[in-house]
Order: C-alpha cells, then sequence, then structure tokens
C-alpha cells in the first residue's frame, strides 16, 4: 500500500489505496486492519506525525467499515460495481471525513470546518473518479490474494 502511493504521488489524489483497503478487506476481513495501520503508520514514520496525519488514524478504517457491512454473497456480476461505487464515494468524502479533526486541531468552528471541506471539494472530485476507475482493479486483486492463498495453504 505504501509503496504505491509513493509510485503514484506524481498524480495528487490518485492513488490503489482504496482498491487494496477493499479488496483486503473482502479476503482477510478483521485481519485487513493490520495492512491497513502498517500503512498509516509507514505513512506517519516517513512522512512526519503531524496534523495531516492524525484523521488517516480513522479515514482508512471507515472505508474498511463500509465493506465489512457488504453481504459477503453478492451476485458476481453486481460485486465490481458495488466495490468501485464504495471506493468512490469514499473517495468523494475523503475532505468531509478529514474536516472533523482538522478543525479541532486548528480551532475552526462549524462554518470555518465548511469552509474547509468546500476548499477541497475539487481535489474530492478527483479523488472519488479516479477511486471508481481504480477500482476496477479491486476484483483482480481480490482474485490474485485468493489465489495466493490457496498456494501458500
Amino acid at each position: 500500500m505504501y509503496l504505491s502511493k509513493i509510485l503514484m504521488e506524481v498524480a495528487p489524489n490518485i492513488h490503489l489505496l482504496g482498491v487494496f483497503t477493499v479488496a483486503f478487506t473482502v479476503v482477510y476481513r478483521k485481519k485487513a486492519l493490520y495492512p491497513i495501520y502498517i500503512y498509516v503508520m509507514l505513512n506517519g514514520i516517513f512522512s512526519g506525525f503531524s496534523a495531516w496525519w492524525v484523521p488517516y488514524l480513522y479515514v482508512w478504517t471507515v472505508l474498511w467499515g463500509v465493506v465489512m457491512l457488504l453481504p459477503q454473497d453478492m451476485p458476481k456480476k453486481v460485486r465490481p460495481v458495488v466495490y468501485m461505487s464504495v471506493c468512490a464515494v469514499h473517495g468523494f468524502l475523503f475532505g468531509t471525513l478529514y474536516a472533523p479533526v482538522q478543525a479541532v486541531l486548528f480551532g475552526l468552528n462549524f462554518p470555518g470546518m465548511i469552509a474547509w471541506i468546500a476548499a477541497g471539494l475539487p481535489f474530492d472530485l478527483i479523488h472519488g473518479v479516479s477511486n471508481f476507475f481504480c477500482g476496477c482493479l479491486i476484483v483482480p486483486v481480490i482474485s490474485a490474494l485468493k489465489l495466493a492463498e490457496k498456494n501458500i495453504s
């Protein structure tokens, strides 16, 4: 996860983190929290444990939680669209999910927080759209993880 983020930093808000989070959650369920929080910790270690990092303690867990709530027996034809859509919605809402902690850390009142969210909407739009299209990789990653699990066992 961390390496994919580093490799894709050239394109802001375009990354595979949602893809990996959804795929790991579908395959590993609760154990998906291990790679998610290893990623979060690596981000803090290599980029600094500062105010931008604090929301990372929960924003990826929100995506994990939503995927955990999805039915595991979805029809195969529906899965890609559902996974891509959940990934996209997380991207569209990223700034909104991020905002409450930023508001507390920077002393913003509610209108200030709303202004902060509004200022980030163009970035959230890019984030959501790119998450949707990157999301087409979720099912292949799930298949690769399941194949790897089968070969290891």
